[in-house]
């Protein structure tokens, strides 16, 4: 199993510069994956753009994982996150992952701009894109006609260092099976409880339960990543472990821990990182 951390991109954690530090915090302390959110306007919070903030991070950092949790292709233009992912492919040296999602369950980060809020909406646009920036990567002529998008022939280079594709992981609340049907597609699936509550786990059983329902939609044997988020006690090194090991056995390939309103402050979440995860 590897270790991640995922971090707001609003509040405390809206200053660029201090994200940046944590990032590089996170490496020297044996992280294995630095992910941030992907929010518009959070409320009247100060907030930073994330994917220009991965950008430096993927600068000062040489071996995590890097990528954001998650974005919702909606509000983008597909072409567009193609093309800054394969960027930050490159600029990290093959280390990115495209988490994403539908975004904002409430619709308000929509509506607020006129973007489309209907979730039915936003996951056709999210099928549609994932297949636009899976095939502007392959370095080959594409087109697209789409219900929502369309693209003459064209051709992006270069390609993405990570062959075939940037990994692409996928959320979605369990058990509600459309999001998982879709994350069978690709990469890796972020498993989101139904509550919504980091501290109200998916269990181990549901994982199993995920993981047969993914495998029963695959049509690969492809490498598939099962991304379990949750905020750990930190409060000993054996609690926590005894903590990630049933899901270890389960199927899950990364634990995400999240920083939540319940965390803390930054100074307190910075001990939390030194802490280092729980190996």
């Amino acid at each position: 199993m590897k270790y991640g951390l995922s971090l707001p991109n609003h509040g405390e954690y809206g200053d660029i510069h201090r994200v940046v530090e944590l990032a590089i915090l996170a490496e020297e302390a044996g992280w294995d994956g630095f992910f941030l959110w992907d929010h518009i306007a959070r409320g009247k919070a100060p907030q930073m753009d994330p994917w220009i903030a991965m950008g430096a991070i993927a600068s000062e950092t040489n071996n995590m994982r890097l990528g954001m949790l998650v974005t919702p292709i909606s509000r983008r233009r597909p072409w567009k996150v193609a093309r800054e992912i394969v960027t930050l492919d490159h600029l990290s040296k093959g280390r990115m992952v495209l988490g994403v999602g539908l975004g904002d369950f409430k619709g308000k980060e929509f509506e607020n701009f006129g973007e489309v809020a209907d979730s039915h909406i936003r996951g056709e646009m999210l099928d549609e894109g994932l297949d636009i920036i899976n095939g502007l990567q392959s370095g080959e002529e594409f087109s697209y006609a789409g219900t929502h998008y369309q693209i003459k022939m064209t051709i992006f280079t270069p390609k993405p260092i990570q062959i075939p594709r940037v990994p692409i992981w996928v959320a979605g609340k369990w058990p509600n099976k459309k999001p998982f049907h879709r994350a069978a597609r690709w990469d890796g699936v972020v498993p989101i409880h139904r509550s919504r509550s980091l501290k109200q786990y998916l269990t181990p059983d549901e994982i199993r339960e995920i993981k047969v329902f993914i495998q029963r939609q695959r049509v690969t044997e492809a490498p598939f990543d099962i991304c379990m988020s949750g905020i750990l006690p930190a409060k000993s090194l054996s609690e926590d472990k005894h903590i990630v090991a049933s899901y270890d056995e389960a199927g899950v390939t990364w634990w995400i821990d999240f920083v939540y309103s319940s965390t803390g402050s930054v100074k307190r979440y910075m001990d939390r990182i030194r802490y280092g995860p729980p190996r």
